[in-house]
């Protein structure tokens, strides 16, 4: 392989590695194409089914028992343009959001998108940097790359030159200069960040409930379809073999949960565009339902709970000589490594053209969120030392004066850094740099955090909402309580009740416990987040974490629910379920309200659906045991769907909701479902049975007809029950389902016509009190079972 130049590729080279196609860009698709999008929407085992029941039951003769097709039709096309409307605005957030590059070219640095990258580019990377390409590291000063989200090993690795690393791993120390060597397909280019943005359904409980419910169903065809066809085609009350399929076709149709998947669906894809509006893009569909589950929310300080730009504010000199040099050794500290926020603003206060020009730097250790201090080594043989004050001195006795003022600073909620030097070099402990002895502390660096202006109403509302907040951070654990105490972290009362991580057990249970007890948690280390968030999950917690800096990335990829600032470094994005593109933190409490919006309405959604289809196998059952024809015919089905469970299905699954997330999804809607559907389905026969016995001339058809105004009755006082509280919007959505119902009614082309009704004063008579009567009962079984979606979900007015 040819070494690339120092000065890195020249264009002409460029261009020529463009055009054979050696480029970074991927074939791997943020979200599905147009032609998938289509396919997945029309070709389902149950539109198949119901369009071969469509072609069936043409064949009768009877158009208008056909009318279930439009139901196929209606659930393609609005599955198909809601999910062309989510993949325009998943598509545009994830070019806006999507991960750029460094490189070398013609002697100079160049930001440009990973996949612009091409065979050979120099990469410059400093720590936050995801790998954009597979490569040959050059030249290292420090570079430290994390591969666990590759390999799953849990130390990062030291890199030198002639050393390999791989594209998706991630920088947490030093800098460095890698030639690309894999690009594109042939590499791992990209693969966690474009993995991340794809559109997915991964698990989530709706998802794995709405697919048990319809392995179930699609047994229960299997046993019962071949039943009702044989019942239908012996019983004396079907004369002919076109009534004998209608009837069948009727029981088979309303077995199917023909949109329940649709709603589940579009659901998730409506709430993700909701929050695209608000600056929130979802990576994964489900994680808006998981931020429903979630109770225990951490949070990393900086960038999270206070702007990420802190900015110098004065420096506290300590007794001892050495003080005057403090300005041009922090800009020296500065300038030899610029990777994170600390250096930006010392360097903006501390030129380094500032410093004498005997104090040239010879050596230097970049900063290590494990090892907390940097250092710069001077022409002169001096090192000088900036970090975390208890790092830095870390056996310093009780009392010390530098220690003890840096106390009482970050006791005011202040960043402290200290400064020392010494006049010998640092040592090595494998590759790890260790602090040089005899050090004398010079000053303390006062830097200032701004609080975000969210950030206390934001954790309010997670703790109005039962949420535990955890502020996990890697600052000075004073200085986290003084800022968890000013946004209001419930318990924590000021600087004093920050717990140091290091005196934290590595135990599994102890850990789990005394992250279960305190609230603030300061001097985290990377792998302790990760560690802190798993020991919550173990005892059964749902975690959402946020957080904007590398150290984040581990905990945000394990947590339930990995929330990353678009402001943060691009391995937080990569591997984050939601990112909030402008960095405000107000977002979440929105995100999480779309969530129980989400489950809340499905759950009440799919009430509806499994209703209908536990009636209709209860309806089927007794056709088959009693050799009687079903007591519906599909057009009047297509009816009861449309204004008990389709339209209303709609807009009750869009419409708000504050409900708290309650866990068991399925059981909760099989113990409404069940007997409900039993009770709607017996009153129906019942009803159908009167008919027949009160007025047998109108035989078969007038039946039905009283059979089909009992199960509308009994729905819609089911629907009712489902829609509480009645808010006006629900209470208009009612009424226009009843006002539906009877314009079939009284409009006789309609009833006779489309319907196939037989409308008798004694057919309606019958269904109000049979109606009636298994409404009661279906609001008793809802008080029996005390079903929490239908009175308890918040919902605004």
């Amino acid at each position: 392989m040819e070494v690339t130049a120092p000065a890195g590729l020249s264009a002409a080279e460029v261009a020529e590695r463009v055009a054979a196609g050696l480029t970074n860009a991927t074939t791997v698709r943020t979200s599905r194409t147009v032609g998938e999008i289509v396919r997945a929407n029309v070709f389902t085992v149950f539109n198949g089914l119901l369009a071969a029941l469509f072609v069936l039951v043409m064949t009768t003769g009877h158009w208008q028992n056909g009318l279930f097709g439009g139901v196929v039709v209606a659930n393609a096309a609005i599955g198909i343009v809601q999910e062309l409307r989510a993949k325009r605005t998943l598509d545009r957030l994830a070019v806006l959001n999507a991960p750029r590059a460094r490189v070398l070219r013609e002697g100079g640095e160049q930001d440009l998108p990973v996949a612009d990258v091409v065979r050979d580019d120099l990469l410059v990377l400093v720590a936050g940097d995801q790998v954009p390409a597979d490569g040959v590291v050059r030249s290292s000063n420090g570079l430290s790359i994390d591969e666990a989200l590759l390999t799953g090993e849990s130390e990062p690795v030291a890199k030198e030159a002639g050393d390999d690393v791989r594209s998706g791993s991630i920088v947490v120390a030093g800098r460095g200069c890698v030639q690309a060597t894999a690009v594109g397909d042939e590499s791992y280019a990209a693969r966690l960040a474009t993995e991340a943005r794809r559109f997915t359904t991964t698990f989530s409980e709706l998802v794995h409930s709405t697919n048990r419910l319809l392995r179930w169903i699609s047994i229960m065809l299997l046993v019962v379809g071949p039943a009702v066809l044989w019942s239908q085609f012996r019983t004396p009350d079907n004369p002919g073999w076109r009534d004998a399929v209608t009837g069948t076709v009727a029981a088979l149709v309303g077995m199917i949960p023909e949109g329940l998947v649709l709603l589940t669906t579009l659901a998730f894809m409506v709430a993700t565009v909701s929050l695209a509006r608000r600056q929130t893009l979802v990576q994964e569909l489900p994680a808006v339902e998981g931020l429903a589950r979630v109770d225990v929310v951490c949070l990393d300080k900086t960038g999270t709970l206070t702007h990420g730009d802190v900015q110098f504010d004065r420096l506290v000199p300590l007794p001892g000589d050495g003080a005057g040099s403090a300005g041009p050794a922090l800009g020296l500290l500065a300038a030899a490594d610029r990777a994170n926020a600390t250096a930006e603003a010392l360097a903006a206060a501390f030129p380094a053209a500032g410093a004498p020009d005997d104090a040239v730097p010879a050596d230097s250790v970049p900063f290590s969120s494990a090892r907390k201090w940097s250092a710069v080594r001077t022409a002169d043989g001096v090192s000088w030392v900036l970090g975390a004050p208890e790092m830095v001195l870390p056996g310093a006795a009780p009392g010390d004066p530098a220690r003890a003022r840096a106390d009482e600073l970050a006791a005011e909620g202040r960043r402290v850094l200290l400064l020392a030097r010494s006049v010998q070099l640092w040592g090595e402990d494998g590759d790890e740099a260790v602090l040089p002895p005899a050090l004398v502390p010079v000053t303390l660096v006062v830097l200032a955090e701004r609080i975000r202006e969210d950030a206390r109403e934001v954790l309010g509302y997670f703790t109005e909402q039962g949420v535990a907040l955890k502020v996990i951070s890697g600052d000075n654990p004073r200085t986290v309580g003084a800022v968890a105490a000013a946004v209001g972290v419930p318990g924590v009362r000021g600087a004093g009740d920050g717990v140091d991580a290091r005196d934290l057990p590595e135990d599994g249970d102890a850990l789990a416990d005394a992250v279960e007890t305190g609230s603030v948690f300061g001097r985290v280390t990377p792998h302790q987040k990760r560690a802190m968030v798993r020991a919550l999950q173990q005892r059964g917690h749902v975690v959402a974490m946020t957080g904007d800096g590398v150290n984040d990335a581990l905990a945000l990829k394990d947590a339930d629910i990995g929330v990353a600032m678009g402001n943060g470094s691009p391995a937080t994005r990569a591997v984050a379920q939601l990112v909030l593109l402008d960095g405000r933190f107000a977002h979440l409490p929105d995100a999480v309200a779309e969530g129980r919006r989400v489950i809340a309405n499905i759950e009440r959604a799919a009430n509806l659906f499994l209703v209908k289809n536990i009636y209709s196998l209860v309806l089927a059952v007794i056709t088959v045991a009693t050799l009687s024809a079903y007591p519906l015919a599909p057009i009047q089905l297509t009816l009861i769907s449309t204004v008990t469970i389709g339209v209303p299905g709609f807009f009750l699954a869009l419409g708000p909701n504050r409900r708290r997330y309650l866990p068991g999804f399925l059981g909760r809607v099989l113990r409404f479902s069940v007997p409900v559907g039993v009770v709607t389905g017996l009153f129906a026969y019942a009803g159908y049975l009167a008919a027949r016995w009160l007025e047998p001339g109108t035989g078969v058809a007038g039946a039905r007809t009283t059979a089909t105004f009992v199960v509308l009755v009994v729905a819609l006082w089911t629907l009712v029950i489902l829609a509480r509280p009645l808010a006006p919007w629900k209470l208009g959505l009612l009424g226009a389902m009843a006002g539906v119902v009877v314009l079939v009614a009284i409009v006789p082309a309609l009833a006779e016509g489309i319907v196939l009704l037989v409308i008798t004063p004694t057919a309606l008579a019958v269904a109000a009190v049979v109606g009636a009567a298994g409404a009661l009962l279906v609001e008793l079984a809802d008080r029996l079972v005390g079903h929490p979606a239908a009175r308890h979900d918040g919902d605004a007015a």
